[in-house]
């Protein structure tokens, strides 16, 4: 069933929406978008032929879709999210979905209780995570105990600790300290610098304990775009590990057996096929399989593409919720809790909240 969503802004994440429609046609429709622009809305309905309007009311007067994503910065955010969720509407809110911890505690009171909200948190979607979190939840290395990310940041990155150990809603520990050293940083968003001058740059390094399970968080400014810092992921279990796409585990007390993660990538080589992701596979059995075959996405698309189809169905009431407003609040809280124990140096711990249920 093709998924109708609807848009509030008109920048770089409404086009990258924008992008991804026209990239699966039969998948996705653009009932419109909102802007207060008028400039950008003439320019957005010529280059992607659809309609803008002045108001979330007047887009809903012209078609109701699915859900509508709202894609505005962070100040501008929580009341993009109250005032979709007041017309009864199904909302994605871009992360984060309130920029600090009072903004979160007060969304919530205004439209917790609603379970209209879901928030785009793409990052356990994107492929090789998705195969990751499938072999975690088999149970092929037991039961999880600890998860290192050295990726993404903050809130993104406690989005993948949190669900790789499914750790709940409780108390957290979070310890953290922040390190400069030199270091080159020729890509940026905006592309190639031109210059490899090492400058100055910060790593952040935090614990979360979630009693009984951990999280540690390692991240450097630019790690998203800087080619010199590779990305890397563990997640440690009770009879085995995993490290990026290699996996060990206990086959029977005397045995220890090492297994990959295994990618098919077409167009590659002699392959004269469209350049695309097709699988990934694990001893043989595809635990991973795109969605989008076919569309030519990256894998960052893939994932996002995932998390706006989702959102379609479980905003018609045929799929769970693909990541909850309560989610997306304590990802945050904890990420917050980061920044802090940053600045005073010693221990933050989070405290129950009213998401938690």
């Amino acid at each position: 069933m093709t998924t109708t969503f609807g848009a509030i802004g008109s920048g770089r994440r409404t086009r990258f929406f924008l992008r991804l429609a026209a990239a699966a046609p039969d998948r996705f429709r653009v009932s419109g978008i909102v802007t207060r622009s008028a400039d950008r809305a003439a320019e957005i309905t010529a280059e992607w032929g659809v309609p803008a309007f002045g108001s979330i009311d007047e887009l809903l007067r012209h078609e109701r879709p699915d859900y509508i994503a709202a894609a505005v910065p962070w100040p501008a955010m929580p009341d993009a999210i109250r005032e979709t969720a007041a017309r009864g509407v199904p909302v994605l809110a871009e992360t984060p979905p309130a920029a600090d911890l009072d903004g979160l505690r007060s969304l919530w009171g205004d439209v917790g209780g609603t379970g209209l909200v879901q928030v785009a948190e793409q990052y356990l979607l994107m492929p090789g995570h998705a195969a990751r979190l499938a072999i975690v939840r088999e149970g092929v290395i037991g039961e999880p105990t600890s998860v290192q990310v050295s990726s993404t940041h903050l809130y993104h990155a406690v989005s993948m600790i949190r669900g790789l150990l499914g750790a709940g809603f409780g108390a957290a520990e979070v310890r953290a300290s922040a390190f400069e050293a030199p270091l080159a940083d020729p890509l940026g968003f905006d592309g190639w610098r031109g210059d490899g001058t090492p400058r100055r740059s910060t790593t952040t390094i935090a614990t979360i304990d979630f009693g009984g399970t951990m999280g540690l968080y390692d991240f450097t400014d630019n790690q998203w775009w800087n080619p010199l810092r590779m990305r890397r992921i563990v997640v440690r279990g009770s009879i085995g590990e995993l490290v990026d796409d290699r996996v060990v585990r206990l086959a029977d007390p005397v045995t220890p057996v090492e297994s990959q993660l295994v990618r098919r990538d077409t167009g590659v080589d002699l392959n004269l096929e469209l350049r695309d992701l097709k699988h990934i596979s694990f001893d043989g059995r595809v635990v991973y399989r795109n969605p989008f075959d076919g569309a030519g996405l990256s894998d960052d698309d893939i994932a996002v593409a995932d998390i706006l189809e989702r959102t379609g169905a479980w905003a018609r009431q045929e799929g769970p919720p693909p990541y909850p407003l309560a989610e997306a609040c304590q990802d945050h809280l904890i990420s917050v809790a980061i920044g802090e124990s940053v600045q005073s140096g010693g221990p933050v711990t989070t405290g129950k909240e009213a998401w938690s249920g």
